[in-house]
């Protein structure tokens, strides 16, 4: 298995695309910390990760809170050992409403930045200790193809996805130091659990046809570039996006 013997954390793994994460890197051998601010849906995650024969704890955390995520990087060292894999996969997308930029108030846009581009900062400045005393280390950042075009009403998400990839290059320099990778996803609309909740199923037909590769997304199409990312074969690979959406856009 490519991550055996390896740790991650996988934020926002209690539902939806982090929770097809978790599985996959399970799957890989990797010993999974499922964070997120639904203990009930970490919980679940772990379990059915355990009922399939991997190794995984759930954890609940608040990834724009300092605190929260010191206290996720050492449940991470206290249950494994060390940290080898972050994956920021938390993010507030499932539970906005698509408004007109001059329709939002400064909260949710500060709230929105505070999770999104924020907690991504704060998540790599909890785990830098351990992965550093490791000599090595995988930052797996999750943007969106949002970024493109920006026609869903939801500046305030575009806005905090696009921080993302600047935050990672930022971070890919400053890390390279260490050998810790940092890296972006880009995925293309994904037919997830948490999207249903904004998107109608006609939108995810539409933007099938506009694909090279014409069908709908699903969570499992980013678990293959996420294994990438997190393991040895990408050890050279840093500061970089990584578009994953059938050929829908190109970066």
């Amino acid at each position: 298995m490519t991550l055996r013997n390896r740790v991650a954390i996988v934020t926002g793994g209690g539902r939806g695309i982090g929770a097809v994460f978790a599985a996959g890197l399970a799957r890989e051998g990797a010993s999974v910390l499922v964070v997120d601010l639904d203990e009930a849906g970490a919980k679940d995650v772990a379990a059915r990760i355990r009922e399939a024969g991997g190794v995984a704890q759930p954890f609940r955390a608040d990834v724009s809170d300092p605190e929260s995520t010191k206290a996720m990087a050492k449940a991470a060292v206290d249950a494994f050992g060390g940290i080898d894999i972050l994956l920021n996969n938390a993010a507030m997308y499932a539970n906005l409403k698509r408004r007109a930029f001059n329709e939002l108030s400064p909260e949710e846009f500060d709230r929105v930045l505070a999770v999104n581009v924020k907690g991504p900062w704060l998540t790599t400045l909890a785990v830098f200790p351990a992965m550093r005393e490791r000599g090595k280390g995988k930052i797996i950042n999750v943007s969106s193809s949002s970024i493109f075009i920006a026609t869903n009403r939801l500046a305030h998400y575009v806005s905090s996805k696009m921080g993302v990839i600047g935050l990672t290059r930022a971070l890919a320099r400053e890390l390279g130091d260490y050998n810790i990778c940092v890296n972006v996803i880009i995925p293309g609309m994904t037919d997830s659990t948490s999207n249903s909740a904004i998107t109608p199923p006609e939108r995810h037909a539409e933007e099938a046809r506009a694909r090279s590769i014409k069908r709908v997304q699903v969570p499992d199409d980013l678990v293959g570039t996420a294994v990438f990312l997190a393991s040895d074969r990408s050890d050279f690979v840093t500061g970089q996006s990584l578009v994953v959406d059938g050929g829908r856009y190109f970066d």
